[in-house]
């Protein structure tokens, strides 16, 4: 396992549509757990596979310590809306105001293969939200409501 390094925004890779999975294999497993490790020790709560420079359709999430493997995700369900600061590993260091549903139900493959719904509020709604819209190319300073703050993050 090992960490790789997250594209910033600017990186063309980043407005690139992904392509599906087609296979489970050696090279996808390590490319997860690769994103996970990535995704802790950016302190994050998600990454998708484009943010690592992979155009593939495969997100990694674990907002309360429950971590989930999406592979070709697609929202088959949304509805209620939140607003509320979000932020993002590819654009360190800032914050904007996004809405978002704030309820959605995700259909998915696990790491396994195997199809599995995932249905989240609030910040996992978020969350699943965020990550798949970086499979579009969609970074969410396009969704952005008025300007993007700057953010400190303090020692502890």
């Amino acid at each position: 396992m090992a960490i790789r390094n997250i594209r910033i925004l600017g990186d063309e890779v980043l407005r690139k549509k992904s392509k599906e999975v087609k296979e489970n294999n050696e090279k996808l497993q390590i490319l997860i757990d690769d994103m996970f490790d990535t995704m802790y020790e950016a302190n994050g709560v998600g990454l998708a596979a484009p943010q690592v420079g992979i155009l593939k359709r495969l997100v990694v999430i674990d907002v309360d310590g429950t971590p989930y493997t999406l592979i070709n995700p697609v929202i088959v369900e949304s509805d209620g809306t939140q607003t509320g600061d979000e932020g993002c590993l590819s654009v360190p260091n800032k914050s904007g105001i996004v809405t978002r549903p704030n309820h959605v139900i995700c259909k998915a493959l696990d790491r396994d293969f195997n199809e599995i719904t995932v249905e989240g509020t609030e910040l996992l709604a978020r969350c699943i939200c965020h990550e798949l819209d970086h499979l579009d190319g969609v970074v969410y300073v396009d969704k952005v409501e008025g300007d993007l703050v700057e953010v400190s993050y303090e020692e502890e």
